[in-house]
Order: structure tokens, then C-alpha cells, then sequence
């Protein structure tokens, strides 16, 4: 097998991704597949040719070199997937004529692209320039990674020397529908006590770890699930522990999804941490989508807990909005908008709701919105930050989104927060505890990421933290 069949031997599954954006499923690639393509290497290119029997397109990529043979074989790979990906994106346009918003990035983090060739010595306009032509992304997406890109060069700047802290709680009162993320409810209890156990001794090591690995304290955020459905005296118990085995984090995040799950007590244990940031999530201000979606609390609820948070000195809340959730209307979500204006959060995170295999709604992708309906509602969610004078800093995308949109977040001057940067950019080592926590270790040098998971399963991680313990000693303390 040649060394370009070797890259895009496993490439069927992102090539169903990029079909996905033009309304196609599995079933075209199977068995007589409607796609076909052909690879080659011819003077010093990468070509691909695909075709559906009635159409043919042809793309063609330098094929990169470097001194270091791990180093160029990598940058091979990733030129090679992406030049066939973008084959079959563009077979599909002709196909189709649609224009997914965001062109043809699939798998791809799009503020790398932007980063990348602003690093290069691009101009902004030039970069925009870019993005638009080689990845056929609309000018409104490509000016939006523009500004964020912006916002990010002002930002503390990550490095090797840096490491960030994830500590994870996998309980929440309800699951939400839509929700694929390791947790479970908390229910009687009975698991908390063993879980934080474990979670301690875990924590404990961790704080030896990032010692002994020479690494300063970046970034510290907990999250979940839902931190504070823990009990009062677990929850300060964790507030304790974190402190005391990483203090001096230059910020540190707490989320507090559920306005149910907050008290006084709770609030004031996180300040006495020296929490400056914590999340309050509604989701939607609209009590029927509310209890359509499984949240045990209501518009009312949310409203009580931020007013809560300002009494005790919580200077600043993020708040977490969903568009795009099943039953609800651009008038739904503009009331949302509207509450979210006298709310008066920090910063504001605009979801697009994503279907995932895990969550509850999975194979009802009839409950999306229109492409048109989901647009409009994300351009609701950017015109409400920019009327609370926040800035966009960070953004990511997943599949299956309502409209081929994404996921923004926005602050006010100063109150980005760093970490979310960190994990959506993945230029920052991350220690992460608790189940379901994922530790990574960043080579920048290969353009690699080592990664030493965590067990999801609760019972199963408080049975296995030693072993969860020597992963990430091996991760970052052997080379």
C-alpha cells in the first residue's frame, strides 16, 4: 500500500460527515457507493479526482515536506484528508447547490485556520480572503473568526510552561434530552460520598504531578454535569480540596448550571475559594420548552439564583443559551434574548443544538429547526451580546448541528474566559479529574496531542483511580 492509500484508508467516516452538509446519509456510501474517488501522487501533488457517475471533480495539494520524518508525515496525512474532503464538498455543491455556511470545514476547529493564517503574516482581510475562497466560507462566518481571533491575541497567551486543571462532577438533578455528556442523575445519593473520595485521592496526586512536572497553575475549571447538585457539605468539601491542591490558578471557573441546585451556601463557598467565575445556564427562558427538555426548574428559578449570586458579590455569570430546541420559535428564542438583556450576565454562550448519538432526541433529526430558522436565531444571539457590549472570543462546532451553525462564546472587555479558550484551541496541557475527564499533553513542536482518558462510567472510575492516577503520571512524567 502506498503511503497516500495508508492516509485515507480510514477516511469513510469524514467523508460521510462532509456528504452530511448536502442532505446525504449512510446509505450513499454503501454498497454500490454513490461516491468514488481515485488518489494519486503526481510532480510533487497530492490529486484526488471524485465522482457520482454523472459528475467529476478534481482537486490537487503540495505535498508537504519537513526535516523531521514523524513531523512531515503528519503534516502528509492531514494535507491529504483534507484535499479529499474538499473534493467531495465541492462534488457536492455542484451536485446540490447548497452553500453550507461553513463551507467545507468538517473535523476542523475553524479559528485554527484563521489563527493559522493570521501566523503566517496574512492581514485580517487577506486571512478572510482565505478562508472564503480555499474553504468556501461565507464572509459573515469568516469575519466572526476575524474578530474572535482579534479578542484572542489580547488574551494571557498559553504555552509550555503552562498547565490547565479540569475537575469534573457527573451529577445533575434531571438529564436534559439533548444531553451526550458523561453524567448521570444524582438520585438517592449513594455514589457521591465514593465518588469524591476518589476524586480527592486523584486530585491529591495531581497536585504532585503538576509539581514535579515543572508546569505553572493556568487555568482551573469545574464542571460537570452540574457541580453544584452536590449536598451543601460535599460541595464545600470540593471547594476545600481544590483550593487546596491548586491554588493560585490565574482564574478559575465553577459551573452552576442549574439554578435549582444553587443556595447561599454553595455561593458563599465558592467566593470564599476565590471563584471569580461561575455559569448560570437556563438554557431557555420559556417554561414549556423548559419541561419539554427535562430541566427541573423554571424561567422564574433563574431569574431568583442570578439575583442570589449578585447579593453574595458574584461578579461575574456566564450564561448559557440553546438556539434551535424543539417546539420553540424565533419569538421563543427572542424572549430568551430580551431576558437575557435585564439579566445582565458577563459573558453569554449562544448554543446551536446538536442531535448526538448519546442524548435522548437521537435519530429525530425532524426536531431541528430550517437551516434559515437556525440562522436567524444565531444572528439573534450575536446582535443580544453585542447590545451588552460583549465580544466574541471563542467558538467550536459539532456535528449534527441545527443549520450547519456553531457555538459562540462571548464576554465583556476582560471577562473571557481563559480556559474555554484553552480547551476549544488546544494549545494548553489540561490535567483533567473525575470521570469521563480527559488529561492531554500538547507536543507543538509535532503537532501532536497525547491523551490519557478517564473511565465515564462512575462506579467503575472510583473502583480504577489509581489506575486513571498512572496514566497521567505516564502521560506527562515519562518521556
Amino acid at each position: 500500500m502506498s503511503q497516500l492509500a495508508s492516509f485515507l484508508e480510514t477516511i469513510q467516516p469524514e467523508l460521510m460527515n462532509t456528504a452530511r452538509l448536502f442532505g446525504f446519509s449512510e446509505k450513499d456510501f454503501a454498497d454500490p457507493p454513490l461516491f468514488r474517488f481515485t488518489a494519486e501522487e503526481n510532480g510533487g501533488k497530492y490529486q484526488i479526482t471524485f465522482t457520482d457517475g454523472e459528475r467529476q471533480v478534481s482537486g490537487e495539494a503540495e505535498i508537504p515536506t519537513d526535516a523531521d520524518p514523524r513531523v512531515e508525515a503528519l503534516h502528509r496525512k492531514r494535507s491529504a484528508r483534507r484535499l479529499c474532503k474538499q473534493t467531495l464538498y465541492w462534488l457536492c455543491r455542484e451536485r446540490t447547490g447548497i452553500h453550507p455556511p461553513w463551507g467545507s470545514l468538517t473535523g476542523v476547529r475553524p479559528t485554527h485556520l484563521m489563527l493559522e493564517a493570521l501566523g503566517e503574516g496574512l492581514s485580517p482581510e487577506e486571512a478572510v480572503a482565505r478562508l472564503t475562497k480555499r474553504f468556501d466560507v461565507t464572509e459573515e462566518k469568516a469575519r466572526l473568526l476575524s474578530r474572535i481571533a482579534g479578542v484572542q491575541a489580547g488574551m494571557p497567551a498559553p504555552g509550555d510552561g503552562w498547565m490547565d486543571v479540569y475537575i469534573g462532577i457527573p451529577f445533575c438533578t434531571t438529564r436534559c434530552a439533548y444531553c451526550s455528556f458523561s453524567s448521570g442523575e444524582i438520585g438517592n445519593g449513594k455514589l457521591v460520598e465514593p465518588y469524591l473520595e476518589a476524586l480527592f485521592a486523584e486530585m491529591r496526586a495531581g497536585k504532585e504531578i503538576l509539581r514535579e512536572s515543572g508546569k505553572k497553575l493556568r487555568a482551573l475549571y469545574v464542571g460537570g454535569g452540574t457541580p453544584t447538585a452536590l449536598p451543601e457539605k460535599g460541595f464545600r468539601r470540593l471547594m476545600e480540596e481544590m483550593l487546596s491542591a491548586f491554588p493560585g490558578a490565574m482564574e478559575m471557573t465553577v459551573e452552576a448550571g442549574r439554578p435549582d441546585t444553587i443556595t447561599r451556601d454553595k455561593l458563599r463557598a465558592i467566593r470564599e475559594a476565590g471563584v471569580k467565575r461561575i455559569s448560570i445556564n437556563p438554557q431557555t427562558m420559556n417554561d414549556e420548552t423548559l419541561r419539554r427538555i427535562g430541566r427541573a426548574h423554571t424561567a422564574e428559578d433563574v431569574r431568583k439564583a442570578y439575583a442570589m449570586a449578585r447579593e453574595e458579590a458574584i461578579h461575574h455569570i456566564n450564561m448559557d443559551v440553546i438556539t434551535g430546541l424543539p417546539g420553540e420559535t424565533e419569538a421563543d428564542f427572542a424572549h430568551t434574548m430580551a431576558e437575557a438583556e435585564r439579566l445582565k450576565p458577563e459573558s453569554l454562550t449562544v448554543h446551536t443544538l446538536a442531535i448526538k448519538r448519546s442524548s435522548y432526541w437521537t435519530g429525530q433529526a425532524e426536531l431541528l429547526p430550517s437551516g434559515d430558522t437556525a440562522a436567524r436565531m444565531v444572528r439573534m444571539g450575536a446582535e443580544t451580546a453585542e447590545k451588552l457590549g460583549m465580544r466574541p472570543y471563542y467558538l467550536y462546532r459539532q456535528k449534527y448541528m441545527a443549520g450547519n451553525q456553531e457555538n459562540t462564546g462571548y464576554a465583556l472587555p476582560g471577562h473571557e474566559c481563559v480556559y474555554n479558550v484553552d480547551i476549544m484551541e488546544e494549545n494548553s496541557h489540561i490535567l483533567a479529574f473525575g470521570a469521563g475527564g480527559i488529561s492531554k499533553r500538547i507536543y507543538p513542536e509535532e503537532g501532536h496531542i497525547g491523551r490519557a482518558p478517564n473511565v465515564s462510567n462512575i462506579e467503575m472510575y472510583t473502583q480504577r483511580v489509581d489506575e486513571m492516577i498512572a496514566r497521567k503520571r505516564e502521560l506527562f512524567l515519562e518521556e
